[in-house]
């Protein structure tokens, strides 16, 4: 089965954001990554909205339900609504994304970097995801590769784990991948044991992701954004989506 290919656009709006107005779009970024290949598209709105904000998501849900593509939200469930926040659970109500995926990061948090404690939040997570799943959304949990109790996710209700692949990348850049390759296998493998697709996402690049393809088994997706996006700067956001696209398509085909 090939891996799905999606588009984080976290960055397009880092970028807006720094200087104000509306360049550069969000919504013609998508558009521009969905008319290159790539399978949907990926948010991951926080509270304090210093990147994508909720105008962006509502947007980009438009356009991924003209397009008939997947449309990715994710965020920290356990996050409370706030003023110009209204919260995880009523952005996916009124956005009505394909997938929702379960991020434990904090407010201040500068990126993602680690999973759910399913033995410290496991129990707390089953009403959320149920929740989610009324909405008509699937329901994948941010994983840590070798985390023991992965599979738990699938007791929480969840249908897919994405596996935290920044320990990988950084181990591929130093220049050994060997045991986090093995680690991040066995971890997809505990989790498909146990009924659940295997995501993955962060740090991948084109200098990783096909490694990291071919050595762990049947990922169903990976979401990609400050790579892509910083190597898009050079080649082009249309030329750096295809590049990626021959990635997933070549893996699929081993």
């Amino acid at each position: 089965m090939s891996t799905a290919l999606s588009v984080n656009l976290n960055k397009i709006a880092v970028l807006r954001n720094s200087r104000g107005g509306r360049e550069p779009d969000v919504l013609r970024a998508g558009v521009a990554c969905l008319d290159a290949g790539a399978h949907g598209l990926t948010v991951h709105p926080r509270p304090d909205a210093r990147h994508i904000r909720d105008d962006d998501v509502q947007a980009l849900a438009g356009l991924c339900r003209d397009r008939g593509v997947e449309f990715n939200i994710e965020g920290n469930p356990f996050a409370p609504p706030r003023d110009g926040y209204r919260g995880l659970l009523a952005l996916c109500e009124a956005a009505g994304p394909a997938q929702v995926t379960l991020v434990p990061d904090g407010d201040g948090q500068l990126t993602s970097d680690h999973g759910v404690d399913f033995a410290r939040h496991g129990e707390a997570l089953r009403p959320l995801v149920a929740a989610f799943k009324a909405l008509g959304c699937r329901v994948s949990v941010f994983v840590d590769v070798g985390d023991p109790n992965v599979a738990r996710a699938a007791d929480c209700g969840a249908d897919r784990v994405e596996l935290y692949t920044g320990p990988y990348a950084g181990a591929q850049a130093a220049g050994d991948a060997r045991a986090a390759l093995a680690m991040a296998a066995d971890t997809a493998r505990r989790a498909q044991a146990a009924g659940l697709a295997v995501n993955a996402g962060h740090d991948l690049s084109q200098a990783n992701l096909g490694t990291f393809l071919a050595a762990v088994p049947d990922v169903r997706e990976v979401s990609i954004g400050h790579a892509l996006i910083g190597e898009a700067l050079y080649a082009g956001l249309e030329a750096t989506v295809r590049a990626y696209r021959r990635i997933v398509d070549a893996a699929g085909r081993t």
